[in-house]
């Protein structure tokens, strides 16, 4: 009883008929004729938005596209919506979700460079408007259930002050499936499970994909289906630690690869728990009315059991394996059901297209780079996109062979950015692995045949491919079209003035989660923040006048702070 204080008695009654559900697949409706499809006319109310993130899951793992996973549930779904199949996220965690939730580019962010660690004293900035805050303002309920991974130095940061009435999950980017400890270092280890602004010490226990299912299916047992729901779930699976329920596994006993194996297992489980809310969202009236979305947050992690195979990559690179994305849009509403897209979506997109939906407006005067992509999707109008900035880093490792000559005295090759515009992809400085790697089967992967599809040339910092053509960039254009290379240097360079100083901060001592009763979380005052502000107002004006004195971290903070300041500046 104790791992359960804190919930009320209709809290426990759902929680015990949910866990029951899901041991019974036979419950789950197996098409949507049996929840009674809505005609396509516009709905008497905005619809409820549904949005389904998984974390590390790798192109090729999925039913539908050939995978030796099993993903039934996945593949209806996709099999009678729209599957997105030229569909584009970006290669890690935090830049695919800050990009969800505010629409625009890393470089409008300034979280251009890796991820926001756990002790940074960063988060999504503050002065932008959130799509659940711009939901919240159409008159829809907000819920966030799973991984967050945007910041929480500051309670400002949580995600129940950008826009989400309730939240259940993680901070950080990555926990234990059951026991919910992150460790960002040897002996920097604390608790990462929140409900609310509160630490969920209770719940530990669960493997982390059943408990969030079961909250978003209770969310919909206590919501008034009259009133507009935006339920976002991002589930922790299946990034690393591979962890699974020992049921799951037996079922790919046969499977030699250890690490897919466990991949394998916490991929079907996360298709059950899409299952249960789907079957949730039938059950309780919201079906009718609403618009599930689906989409991967990065390519798999081809080295924990991941595959994006066939295309080049993995995650953390900006080949395609890295940024093309699993999607599909399963909704009664849609007009041209049962078809593949190929109409170029990003991850961006959704920003105004589910505005849109909603009843609220959204647009580029608001600083957004998505597009309003719902007719393309639901109708197969053309994509109002033509182009993707897959990004611009100026922080990450210089490409020892780029050079401003190599881009034409317009764009230093050595800076590593990556853009699409038509049919045409480029890649300048370093885009990471650039691997063809098939699925881990074999039990002694990678073994010597690893190296019969490396790329281990490093003597180039310029790469152009025609995707469209060349889906698995196999053919490098580069010195056949120097004029297509030059078109997008330029419009490299234009997005590049319009970029904003990246904000990646030195680590906090004060943020181990020592300091913080064993548990990840906010660190940093108010006044600390004032005084920070303060601090670089005058660093700014070059005042003459006397300083207050200060503490040595705080010190040390502002010096950080100046140094990345002058560093990370947006001009290369």
């Amino acid at each position: 009883m104790h791992a359960l204080t804190g919930f009320s008695l209709v809290s426990l009654l759902s929680f015990g008929y949910l866990s029951w559900d899901w041991a019974k697949p036979s419950l789950v409706a197996d098409g949507p004729g049996e929840a009674g499809e809505q005609p396509s006319a516009a709905p008497p109310q905005p619809p409820h938005i549904i949005f389904i993130l998984t974390d590390d899951q790798g192109y090729h793992d999925v039913g539908y596209h050939g995978s030796d996973i099993e993903t039934p549930t996945l593949d209806r779904l996709a099999a009678e919506g729209v599957k997105l199949e030229n569909y584009y996220i970006q290669p890690i965690c935090t830049p695919s979700r800050s990009q969800l939730l505010t629409g625009r580019y890393q470089i409008h962010t300034g979280l251009q460079h890796s991820i926001i660690r756990p002790r940074q004293p960063n988060c999504l900035p503050l002065d932008q408007v959130t799509l659940p805050q711009k939901l919240q303002e159409a008159g829809y309920s907000t819920h966030m259930v799973g991984k967050w991974h945007l910041g929480f130095y500051r309670k400002e940061c949580l995600p129940t002050r950008r826009g989400f009435d309730t939240f259940l999950g993680s901070l950080t980017g990555n926990v234990d499936y059951y026991t919910y400890d992150n460790c960002d270092g040897p002996g920097v280890c604390g608790f990462d499970l929140h409900e609310g602004e509160s630490v969920a010490w209770g719940l530990s226990g669960q493997y982390s994909t059943m408990l969030y299912a079961q909250r978003a299916s209770h969310i919909l047992a206590s919501h008034n289906p009259r009133r507009p729901l935006f339920l976002y779930v991002a589930f922790q699976a299946v990034h690393t630690p591979l962890q699974s329920p020992r049921e799951y596994l037996y079922r790919y006993r046969s499977m030699g690869n250890v690490a897919r194996r466990k991949y394998a297992a916490m991929v079907t489980c996360m298709d059950e728990a899409v299952r249960n809310i789907t079957w949730a969202l039938k059950r309780y009236g919201f079906y009718n009315n609403s618009v599930i979305i689906f989409s991967s947050d990065n390519g798999g992690q081809t080295f924990s059991g991941g595959s994006n195979w066939p295309l080049r990559g993995r995650k953390g690179t900006y080949w395609e394996g890295g940024v093309r994305g699993l999607g599909f849009v399963h909704s009664p509403l849609l007009k041209r059901k049962r078809r593949t897209s190929r109409a170029l979506v990003h991850i961006t997109d959704w920003y105004p297209t589910l505005v849109g939906l909603a009843g609220g407006t959204a647009s580029a005067a608001d600083g957004l780079d998505g597009y309003d992509v719902w007719p393309a999707i639901s109708e197969g109008r053309a994509s109002p996109r033509t182009e993707i900035l897959h990004n611009i880093d100026p922080l990450y490792n210089h490409a020892r062979h780029g050079s401003l000559e190599g881009g034409f005295g317009i764009w230093n090759t050595a800076v590593q950015a990556a853009i699409r515009v038509g049919e045409w992809k480029l890649l300048t400085g370093d885009p990471g692995y650039g691997d063809w790697i098939p699925p881990q089967t074999l039990a002694a992967f990678p073994g010597s045949w690893w190296n019969l599809e490396r790329m281990a040339s490093v003597r180039q910092a310029v790469w152009l491919f025609n995707i469209s053509a060349d889906p698995y960039e196999r053919e490098d254009l580069a010195d056949q079209r120097p004029d297509v290379v030059r078109t997008l240097l330029a419009r490299l360079v234009d997005y590049n003035r319009t970029a904003i100083p990246v904000r990646y901060p030195a680590e906090n001592p004060r943020a181990h989660p020592d300091f913080n009763g064993g548990a990840w979380g906010p660190w940093a005052s108010d006044e600390e923040e004032e005084e920070e502000e303060e601090e670089e107002g005058r660093s700014r004006s070059f005042s003459r006048g006397r300083r207050k004195k200060k503490c040595k971290i705080c010190k040390l903070r502002s010096f950080f702070r100046k140094l990345n300041t002058r560093l990370m500046s947006h001009r290369i």
